[in-house]
């Protein structure tokens, strides 16, 4: 049925005002796959992602995690590693089929590494071979002709616009590799006390939490300090706890990576922290028009002020202590939430001093209580609802409805 002369001239305007999203997302087709939340949790700590996903006709040669565990050992900086993420992102698109038809057995693809401009001569360009026997090898153009990791299997694909495909190993890449000049050495705690958060820093410095914090500097760290009054005003409560609640709640204010305020307001979900084990020590950042909140079961505290936002060190003043329910029995802090349904795992974070979590699935935040605070209610909280495709597609309902009787 087709659509007449007014109807599809306002057809027309509504995709016109309205424009698409992106055509894909590379994390979220991540997503599906557990084997790579490693590789896929720096792709969106880098930054790497909204730059994969601005692009089209490419691929992605991801590896699982036991893959990335010697990248990791090398303890790079997040320009390190992103630059390394980067060699691995051909500015071509590659399925199985088209591997296989490789003409002439061989093929230069060049990289996002590349297209930084920092890859000097042919740094930036990957050789993809077609082996005997259906293999297909994959080296760097610098590598002699050595093969360095193979084909190992199509991951996801859109054809073509992204093809994302699972190579045995990280290629080898030392300028990529190469250090990046180390950040400033920053005294946390004398830039804390300086802005509003003398109290909670004054009460990190004495306790091991420190060196945590300390630790995770230099390959990422958001900070979330309560101003002076919210922490004195809790500071009878925290004084009940144990030595090793202490430490577990001053490392419930800190993300082990580095997140910026544009990525904690489109980024929301349920995160780890420094003090994340298994699904426990997690809360869940949320952003209501430009406003930032983060939210535990006990306590819904606001961004109120930003103290360092540098990279790869972030440092935000929020209005409260964030209590993690964990506690809430040990230390007398708050009444146990009600029992909701088995938490969602959180996202997949990098610390020094702990193993990351497992992946999160869509991001989900719990609703507001009467109070400002959340209580009483599992922490993946409410659907989150597009708006613009709700808008687009009532619109084009109403000129359908309208029209279709012409």
């Amino acid at each position: 049925m087709q659509l007449r002369g007014g109807a599809a001239a306002i057809f027309l305007a509504v995709l016109i005002v309205f424009p698409t999203t992106d055509a894909f997302n590379v994390t979220s087709m991540l997503d599906k796959h557990s084997e790579f939340s490693t590789f896929n949790h720096y792709l969106s700590v880098t930054q790497l992602a909204p730059e994969i996903n601005r692009r089209r006709t490419i691929t992605v040669c991801v590896v699982d995690n036991p893959g990335m565990t010697d990248l990791l050992a090398k303890h790079l900086t997040l320009g390190g590693i992103k630059n390394v993420l980067s060699f691995h992102v051909l500015l071509d698109y590659f399925d199985a089929k088209k591997l296989h038809q490789i003409t002439d057995g061989s093929a230069l693809a060049a990289t996002m590494y590349q297209a930084t401009g920092s890859a000097t001569g042919s740094s930036g360009f990957v050789n993809i071979t077609d082996l005997s026997r259906g293999k297909v090898g994959f080296s760097p153009e610098d590598n002699g002709g050595n093969i360095s990791a193979t084909f190992v299997k199509s991951v996801e694909a859109q054809p073509y616009d992204i093809s994302i495909i699972q190579i045995s190993n990280l290629l080898p890449s030392y300028e990529a590799e190469a250090p990046a000049p180390a950040p400033s050495q920053v005294n946390i705690t004398k830039l804390m006390s300086a802005h509003g958060c003398k109290v909670f820093a004054d009460t990190l410095a004495g306790s091991p939490a420190e060196t945590t914090f300390e630790g995770n500097i230099d390959s990422g760290l958001t900070i979330f300090c309560p101003g002076d009054e919210a922490m004195k005003s809790f500071l009878p409560k925290y004084n009940n706890l144990t030595a090793a609640d202490q430490q577990s709640l001053l490392e419930y204010h800190a993300m082990p990576f580095y997140e910026s305020l544009p990525g904690l307001r489109s980024n929301n979900g349920l995160t780890s922290t420094l003090a994340t084990v298994g699904n426990k020590f997690v809360f869940t950042v949320q952003n209501d028009g430009t406003d930032v909140t983060i939210i535990t079961k006990l306590v819904t505290a606001k961004i109120i002020n930003t103290l360092v936002d540098n990279q790869p060190l972030a440092i935000f003043q929020v209005n409260k202590v964030l209590v993690p329910p964990e506690l809430s029995k040990l230390g007398g802090l708050a009444p146990a939430p009600a029992p909701g349904p088995a938490a969602e795992s959180p996202k997949s974070s990098k610390s020094k001093h702990k193993s990351p979590p497992a992946p999160p699935g869509p991001s989900e935040s719990p609703a507001d209580g009467p109070d400002g605070d959340v209580a009483d209610q599992d922490s993946s909280g409410a659907e989150m609802v597009q708006i613009g495709g709700g808008i687009l597609g009532a619109l084009i309902l109403t000129v359908w409805s309208t029209f279709l009787p012409l």
